[in-house]
This record gives structure tokens, sequence and C-alpha cells, in this order.
């Protein structure tokens, strides 16, 4: 109802990392990982917005209104009815980084939206829900945030958790929500460079043979049951012909060392646009598989083992000082 005003001051929001394409399904598959951004947004008094930033992104990333989780934030308002507040106070705990395939500007939109959503008096978790129904529902927070982002993928998994498949249809982003299976384990390796997004994808050919486009189109369906049925698939349903040898010359570092993995059997990709590599593997050889990975990646990148998040991005209620 326009003009209502935000009926709560304050929230606090979790969003989790993803992982885009994993392989073969480019655009469409996304897995949500255990490394979070926190956000806390309170409505002031105060004329203007105030952005404080730890951890990823401090000192780098604005503090003010063009920061991309109050562009989030204030869209989503707007998309709720809800007026504009006269101020808005955020502090932002980032764990998340930066420019390195792991859904940064993902996470940043969906924790905005997520935040807007929650201050409009919706979708709060802890018992603040005061019955209404006409805030955003997450079909409309992903078509938001596909207008940030150009692509669902990496919004989908964040919003939603767990393994999830986006497309869009009649212009309309959509995404289904999977449960991975239990033993499926993930590994992060991370570089110290990072990779923008555009530049990743400013490299990919206009178009692709039929015989690349079917490989892939086998693959990813054989990943979505690998991921949620038979990770003992893993390595042969991670194969891409599509997208990442053709982003070789942008981070060649990135492709030589997924290279080298899988040629030990590991089924690593590219994370997103990269130039961060994921490694996908069964519980019963994790600790095997991220021993070895650790070993070819080297001290020049940075390892992480984050549990699957399957929750999705949550909202809760923040007490006002």
């Amino acid at each position: 109802m326009p003009g209502r005003g935000p009926m709560r001051s304050a929230v606090r929001v979790r969003v989790s990392a993803t992982s885009a394409n994993l392989g073969p399904g480019f655009d469409s598959l996304g897995l949500a990982l255990g490394v979070y951004d926190e956000v806390d947004v309170r409505v002031s008094a105060v004329p203007g917005v105030r952005v404080v930033v730890h951890g990823e992104g401090a000192g780098e990333v604005s503090d003010d209104e063009r920061h991309l989780v109050v562009q989030a934030l204030l869209r989503g308002l707007a998309a709720s009815g809800c007026a504009q507040p006269a101020g808005l106070d955020l502090v932002c705990r980032n764990a998340i980084p930066h420019g390195r395939g792991l859904g940064s500007s993902a996470a940043a939109v969906v924790a905005g939206l997520a935040a807007a959503r929650g201050l409009a008096g919706s979708a709060v978790d802890g018992g603040m829900d005061d019955g209404m129904d006409d805030g955003m529902d997450d079909g409309e927070l992903l078509a938001l945030a596909t207008a940030f982002e150009g692509h669902p993928d990496n919004a989908a998994a964040a919003l939603l958790g767990g393994l999830t498949i986006a497309w869009t249809g009649h212009d309309v982003p959509r995404a289904v929500r999977l449960e991975p299976h239990p033993a499926l384990v993930a590994q992060l390796l991370v570089p110290d460079t990072r990779l923008a997004t555009h530049q990743a994808r400013s490299v990919l050919p206009a178009s692709v043979s039929h015989e690349d486009a079917a490989t892939n189109s086998g693959r990813a369906a054989l990943l979505v049951h690998a991921l949620t049925s038979r990770p003992d698939l893993l390595l042969p349903a991670t194969e891409d012909r599509l997208h990442q040898r053709q982003r070789s010359a942008a981070m060649p570092i990135t492709l030589e060392l997924v290279q080298a993995l899988r040629d030990r059997g590991l089924a690593a990709v590219v994370s997103g646009a990269g130039p961060s590599v994921l490694v996908l593997a069964d519980r019963a050889d994790a600790e095997a598989s991220m021993a070895l990975s650790s070993d070819l990646a080297g001290d020049e990148w940075r390892s992480i083992a984050p549990d699957l998040a399957l929750a999705g991005v949550v909202t809760s209620p923040l007490e006002t000082p």
C-alpha cells in the first residue's frame, strides 16, 4: 500500500556466498555456501544514509546511498509500497570475498531486498509476523534481484539456499530449490587476484557448436542427479564445454589449476565467473580431496571448506538501542 511507511525500525539479514554454473550449468545452476555476510539495518530520524563495513570491502566500497545494499534496500521499500525513511544506518559484517566468483554482489542485493521486506512487515523470522501478506514474496524478490544482477543464478541460491535451478520464462526469472545430497562436500580455492564479472563474460564467444551444446546439456542434467543423489558421478557431471576454457585468457592460472585438479580425478570447476575454484566431493573422499587440492594449489590460494548453506537468506528482528 503506497505511503504506509516501514512497519519495523530495525532488522538483521544474513546471506550466504554462492557458486554459480558449477561447470556445465551455465547461468542456471547455483549452490549456496556457508560463508556469510551479515547486515544490520536501522531506520533513523537523522537524515541521510550511513554505512559501516567490517571485513571484506572495508575501506573500498561506498559508505552512503551508493552502497549496493542500500540501493537494493531502497528499491525493495519502493516495491513494497513503503515511504522512504528519512535516514538509514547500516552495519555490514562481510566474509564473502569480493570479485572472486562467489556471488558477493548478488548477496548484497538479496540482503538489501530482504531487509526491505523485513522492514515492510513480512518474512521476518523470530515471531514478528503481524499477519500481513502483502509484502514481497520470493518470486518478486528474485525478479528485483535479477534486475540488478542481469541473471538469476547467484541471486536464486542466495535467496533460497541449497541447490537452485534458475531460468527465465516470459521475461520473468524463476527458480526452484533442490536439497543437496547430505554427503556433498565443497572446498573453495580463492586467489588474491580479482576478476570483474563483466570482464569474464566479455571473452565468451557469441555462438557454440551443436556438439558442445549437446554435451553440456547432458552433463548439466547429470550434475543435478549427482548433486542430489549420486555424488560418485561428480567428476563426469562437472565437465563443461561452453564457458570455462573460453575464459582461459582472462584467468589462465585458474584454468590451469582446474585442469590439474581434474587430471587427478577431482571434480573441480571455476566458481561463477572466477577466478576462484570450487571442488566438489563425496564426504567419504573429502579429506583426501581437500589435502590434494590444497597441495596442488599451493600457498597462493586460500583454501576454505564451508558447509552448504541450506536455509537461504535469513531476516530476523533487531532490537533498537
